[in-house]
């Protein structure tokens, strides 16, 4: 058996079994695995805070340190909660959830009958964000293909078992996705992650110039479909999740890539400025600047 199915299977069966267990103590596992993280004094922990110290500079040292030890567990939280979202019945997820704001700017997109982008940037618990969506609406989501075609089976299966299409984010899916926004449905997609190859313009992401998918503002001028933004924020004590839904910034399908790119981050900026403990500041977000600048995690090298 060659050592990648091995691997496979190993994930899968971890995979389900931490899909048993409850939503207190997955949250209190991941809140275990954040501390580790950062006790370990691990990478994840160096590149929240140098995120974090160009985030909010404005902040004194000690919030800053606080923020970043609280961003480790929410992560480690969230990546225990994957396998509830995977794993549970539909039903008893969507239970998660106690409170949505905002609903009627989706009724209101919807209704206009051009189709819907959802926004989700890595905030909260993104999964149960998108399951939510998927059991209300005709929905296509992108994703990367892992490098495990038999994972990749699993996660097609789990996120679209209400009918969601997980759709690749290449030429054949962006025409998939505008077909589906014309035809009114509802497409979402993670707008905070740095694109690989064409398809991207340098915008400001808390300050910094970085790159950003030009993706979404060619969707919109394609297909005429309203925008929103969304996040599920975890509540404390267990309680489960509050379902946001908010307005995007405006300029968001401008022909000018720099000036759509740059209200695509104000928009995903806002939405964390909400709740910057739940944010995925573990991710490299930085690391793609306009060539010449310092490379924020490669002190005395430049991009």
């Amino acid at each position: 058996m060659k050592r990648s199915n091995v691997q496979t299977r190993v994930l899968l069966f971890l995979l389900r079994m931490a899909g048993k267990l409850s939503l207190p103590m997955a949250q209190r596992l991941g809140r275990l695995l954040g501390r580790l993280g950062w006790w370990l004094n691990t990478p994840e922990k160096r590149v929240t805070r140098i995120n974090l110290d160009i985030a909010y500079p404005e902040l004194p040292h000690q919030e800053r340190r606080q923020l970043a030890k609280q961003s480790l567990q929410h992560t480690g939280q969230t990546f225990a909660e994957i396998p509830l979202i995977w794993e549970w019945p539909v039903e008893r997820c969507l239970g998660l959830i106690k409170a949505v704001e905002g609903e009627a700017l989706v009724e209101d997109a919807i209704a206009a009958g051009n189709g819907l982008i959802l926004l989700a940037p890595h905030l909260g618990n993104w999964e149960l964000a998108g399951l939510y969506f998927s059991s209300r609406h005709r929905m296509a989501a992108l994703y990367s293909p892992p490098n495990m075609p038999e994972f990749e089976d699993y996660m097609i299966k789990v996120r679209g078992r209400l009918g969601s299409e997980l759709v690749r984010g290449d030429r054949r899916g962006l025409a998939r996705l505008i077909t589906l926004l014309r035809e009114g449905g509802v497409v979402g997609i993670l707008p905070d992650q740095s694109p690989r190859g064409a398809g991207n313009a340098y915008a400001p992401f808390f300050g910094l110039d970085v790159r950003t998918m030009t993706l979404v503002s060619k969707l919109l001028q394609k297909s005429g479909a309203q925008v929103l933004a969304t996040y599920a924020e975890r509540l404390p004590n267990a309680e489960g999740f509050r379902l946001v839904i908010r307005p995007c910034v405006a300029d968001l399908a401008d022909p000018d890539p720099v000036k759509a790119t740059t209200a695509l981050n104000a928009t995903v900026e806002a939405c964390v400025r909400a709740i910057p403990e739940q944010y995925q500041w573990e991710y490299k977000r930085f690391r793609h600047r306009p060539a010449g600048q310092p490379h924020p995690y490669k002190p005395g090298r430049t991009c």
